[in-house]
């Protein structure tokens, strides 16, 4: 049997953990998903650069047709859902950058790394970012956990990356 290989919740603690926090921060979400201080095409941008790492495909399907509702070229939707940011606009890659470390260190990045965030951007706009990256995180470790559920219950038959 082939492991899976794709990040999960650990436990279901830390999923309902994640559940909770958007009933609890409500304000932070809305701050940054209306407030203009991440665009659209930028919030999509972070999404598909975090699912890039945690390889949702739920995620990967549903924010690839989002960015093109958002107008982002379709060869900049494939470059970023391959992990590349040769297509990022120069204003945006610290962010981006910051995306893939956030999810590669599983939503713990390093203090001066995020340091290095709100200097960039700002505290009001590094948090904005920080809260998409937050969500997109949850929204690919519920979609991953779902595979591997399914996983499990095809004794290992489906693919595990």
């Amino acid at each position: 049997m082939q492991a899976f290989k794709r990040r999960i919740y650990s436990s279901f603690r830390e999923m309902a953990a994640d559940l909770v926090w958007p009933f609890k921060h409500r304000e932070k979400m809305q701050q940054a998903m209306r407030s203009g201080l991440v665009s659209p095409q930028f919030r999509e941008r972070l999404m598909m650069a975090v699912t890039a790492v945690n390889e949702c495909r739920y995620c990967a399907f549903y924010h690839a047709r989002e960015s093109e509702r958002v107008g982002l070229a379709n060869d900049e939707i494939r470059t970023l859902l391959s992990g590349d940011l040769a297509y990022a606009p120069e204003e945006e890659l610290p962010a981006l950058l910051y995306a893939q470390h956030y999810a590669e260190r599983n939503g713990r990045p390093d203090p001066i790394t995020r340091q290095s965030l709100q200097t960039t951007y700002g505290i009001a706009r590094a948090e904005a970012i920080e809260t998409v990256l937050r969500l997109i995180r949850m929204g690919n470790l519920l979609g991953n956990s779902t595979d591997w559920v399914l996983y499990k219950l095809s004794f290992g038959q489906l693919g595990g990356n």
